[in-house]
């Protein structure tokens, strides 16, 4: 979705990061879709700022959670306008700073805002390097520490990319379809995998 956005609207942090926002427990379709609205009406913290709060949720109506997404999204570029001359940081320290941002947002943001060296771990990163006994970690946090003292710091941004298009095609959380994946017979040893395709 993130690589979409960019082909659209230019690798702008501002975007990337509302996106980001957006995307938690959401689906990417339902996301973008909601993303595209919202940037052909706001691009920056104080255009963002001038839309009236009810016309904001109107444009996310279809997100998960699209009021507080939408409070959330005015006190980040509130913030962001406060306390950053309305950039967005490009730092992971000042990132975990705004509310709503956690260590996924942040790394994503890292990586494809500001193509830094950031490993990204959402749900598909964290069940598939799990699933093929790259690490053995309950949190998507323990995995992204895990994984950044086996994967070469250069192959982090590439990651998500490959492993969430992986998740959301072949390694599905439930029933994955272990019968198309070319991993499946000699390099995967489907840890907790209890049912397949």
């Amino acid at each position: 979705m993130s690589e979409t956005l960019i082909e659209e609207f230019g690798r702008k942090p501002f975007l990337v990061l509302v996106a980001c926002l957006l995307s938690l427990r959401s689906r990417d379709t339902v996301t973008i879709n909601a993303c595209r609205e919202l940037f052909s009406k706001a691009q920056t913290p104080e255009t963002l700022l001038a839309i009236p709060l009810h016309q904001l949720e109107q444009i996310l109506y279809k997100v998960n959670f699209y009021k507080r997404k939408s409070a959330l999204l005015k006190q980040v570029s509130q913030y962001l306008i406060t306390v950053h001359h309305g950039l967005v940081p490009h730092t992971q320290q000042e990132l975990l700073a705004i509310k709503g941002v956690g260590l996924k947002t942040a790394s994503l943001v890292l990586s494809e805002a500001f193509l830094q060296p950031a490993l990204c771990v959402d749900t598909h990163v964290h069940r598939i390097s799990n699933r093929l006994g790259w690490v053995h970690t309950k949190t998507a946090d323990q995995t992204e520490h895990e994984l950044k003292k086996i994967v070469p710091q250069h192959y982090w941004r590439l990651i998500n990319h490959y492993l969430v298009m992986w998740g959301q095609n072949i390694c599905t959380p439930l029933s994955p379809k272990c019968s198309l994946c070319p991993l499946a017979q000699h390099l995967c040893p489907r840890i907790g995998v209890t049912i397949s395709r």
